[in-house]
């Protein structure tokens, strides 16, 4: 029973993630909207490495060995994008992507 519950905040992860990336325009929103969607996988891979539990055997290390390699990866891609964004923010002055936002040699009066 708690992993049909287990399920239900998964998917409810997901679906809050997908809103989030749909709807804010903002990418340090989107970022926090993916790691969000990461969120409710794991929460799914998770269930899944646990399925042998019930039966009283121990869990399948497997899927836990890929949990905890996935956590990883997302944390370290996470911290990239947070790295890219800062680094666009130094150059434009922006953090938007539109053609139309003013870059710092622009505003500076020098141009290209």
């Amino acid at each position: 029973m708690n992993e049909l519950w287990f399920g239900y905040c998964a998917a409810g992860l997901v679906g809050i993630g997908l809103y989030g990336l749909i709807v804010n325009p903002q990418p340090l929103r989107k970022i926090l909207s993916f790691n969000i969607i990461g969120t409710g996988v794991f929460l799914v891979c998770a269930v899944i490495a646990r399925r042998g539990a019930a039966l009283g055997m121990g869990g399948d290390p497997v899927p836990q060995a890929l949990l905890i390699t996935a956590i990883v990866v997302a944390f370290s891609a996470s911290a990239l994008a947070v790295a890219l964004l800062l680094r666009l923010f130094e150059v434009s002055g922006s953090t938007s992507l539109d053609e139309e936002a003013p870059t710092r040699a622009d505003s500076d009066g020098h141009g290209a």
